[in-house]
């Protein structure tokens, strides 16, 4: 007979899932090339928007190529939504005047959240080259940033070491003068192994930075996208996920329940470990988000919205 004993150690977690702090989740979106990924985008806000998100934050194109869609979907959603947007600034392609200004809209506008990045090189085969008249690195933006507004400042953090740091040592380091510029949060990049991110935390936490650092979530929608994406910024594949998405290219139903699945479990040992924020990159899309969201518990409640045609 087919025993019901479920895993006593995974039943615990998950009912501490619901009986200790709130889980707190923020989603990041990127601005729409066009009508259709338009529609995509803001039906995916509507989706999440009353699982009410610390934040929803929305990217910002290398050498501002995307500055006036992200400018446009930013003030869209503050004043469409009763969601709190933070806005992408990078260092790329622009002046300190340039940004200045940028950042001093988002002020006047009512954004009081930038997520502040020295942004990725316009020519890859160059390099990283900062503006001459322009701020240097992440840095330097955020020590800018906090001569403007008193604003929330989110940086990047990144687990397994940027691509372009000489050790992780040096890494953090970075980190740290963000940090001591003004920066109030760190978000990573995305990563698998929950012990990567901890063994960062531990090492972040020993050089005396003490902000939150949320872990970045990257539910998996086609795994041949995310190594060659991974393959560009750092981040390393498990084999195990090569063997699980093996096979699953033409079911696209059965991928999203596996995708779903390993996050959740991610957000579970994560949670286990004592982390309560995560940070989901949706890539407008929304069906995995709300799936792993209802697994730690966080469910749909009542949020304004202008929008008729909201699902929810």
């Amino acid at each position: 007979m087919q025993s019901n004993h479920y895993d006593e150690e995974y039943i615990s977690d998950l009912n501490a899932l619901f009986s200790t702090a709130p889980t707190r989740v923020s989603f990041e979106f990127f601005p729409p090339k066009s009508p259709d990924m338009e529609e995509k985008l803001w039906d995916s806000i509507h989706y999440l928007a009353p699982l009410k998100p610390a934040f929803v934050s929305v990217t910002y194109g290398a050498g501002g190529s995307t500055r006036e869609r992200t400018h446009a979907t930013v003030k869209r959603i503050l004043t469409e939504t009763d969601l709190t947007p933070a806005a992408h600034l990078t260092c790329v392609g622009a002046s300190r005047g340039e940004i200045d200004e940028v950042a001093q809209e988002y002020w006047d506008m009512g954004v009081r959240h930038i997520v502040a990045l020295r942004g990725d090189p316009q020519d890859e085969q160059k390099g990283y080259i900062p503006h001459p008249d322009g701020y240097a690195y992440a840095c330097d933006l955020v020590e800018g940033l906090r001569k403007i507004g008193d604003f929330e400042i989110s940086v990047a953090a990144y687990p397994e070491t940027h691509p372009e740091a000489a050790s992780s040592e040096q890494d953090i380091d970075n980190l740290k003068r963000k940090i001591d510029a003004g920066a109030t949060r760190a978000i990573t990049q995305f990563f698998f192994d929950v012990d990567i991110f901890l063994r960062f935390l531990d090492k972040a936490r020993d050089r005396g930075i003490t902000v939150p650092i949320v872990p970045g979530i990257l539910p998996v929608t086609n795994f041949g996208q995310l190594t060659r994406f991974a393959g560009m910024c750092g981040a390393s594949v498990p084999e195990w996920m090569q063997h699980v998405f093996n096979g699953l290219d033409e079911r696209p139903m059965t991928r999203k329940l596996v995708a779903a699945s390993i996050a959740a479990e991610q957000c579970r040992q994560l949670r286990r470990a004592g982390i309560e924020e995560f940070h989901f990159y949706t890539l407008n899309r929304d069906s995995l988000t709300l799936a792993i969201c209802h697994v730690l518990g966080i469910r749909p409640q009542e949020i304004a919205c202008t929008q008729k045609h909201a699902k929810l």
